[in-house]
């Protein structure tokens, strides 16, 4: 039950003000990879949770559709999802925060590809995707400061808890 506030906690910081990209969704992938007993819960929780907050801010602040981008976003989150399962009952710090910034780095080239790919200011070329790349290199900053914080918050507390309580671990989703 505990990793499941953990999804929810995440999805209701998403909704609130923040600056761009500084979000707790990569590290919510990461984190349900790694601490979910199932893989397929481990990945399906998170992203149910991903859609069901897309539809809120998409309707709250776009007023309106899911945008095209969001498959790629989507597959983004996805593969950080599956980089957490690298760190099932192997995890320490230095793994983590590597995990982390390599979750970040995926996204951002996953997600800047299907910009690439589905916008028309940038030439379908390779000096394109260049410049896509090089555009939306100030998000990537606060997505790895986000990603960061985030997964050390995340992992960090559950550990914590884990110490205290050793009986959450018995009880997390299988």
């Amino acid at each position: 039950m505990v990793l499941y506030l953990y999804i929810l906690g995440a999805v209701l910081f998403r909704l609130i003000p923040h600056p761009w990209n500084l979000t707790p969704l990569a590290a919510m992938f990461l984190f349900g990879g790694a601490t979910f007993r199932s893989k397929s819960k481990s990945l399906l929780v998170p992203l149910a949770a991903l859609l069901v907050s897309d539809y809120a801010v998409d309707l709250l602040l776009y007023h309106g559709a899911y945008h095209w981008l969001s498959p790629f976003t989507w597959g983004g989150f996805l593969l950080i999802g599956l980089l957490g399962w690298t760190l099932r009952g192997k995890a320490h710090w230095a793994k983590i925060g590597a995990a982390s910034i390599a979750g970040s780095t995926i996204f951002f080239l996953v997600s800047n590809f299907g910009v690439w790919l589905g916008w028309t200011m940038y030439p379908r070329s390779v000096a394109g995707l260049a410049a896509c790349y090089s555009a939306a290199i100030p998000f990537y900053r606060n997505s790895l400061i986000g990603d960061l914080l985030f997964t050390a918050v995340m992992f960090g507390s559950y550990h914590w808890l884990l110490s205290r309580r050793p009986a959450v671990a018995e009880g997390t989703a299988r």
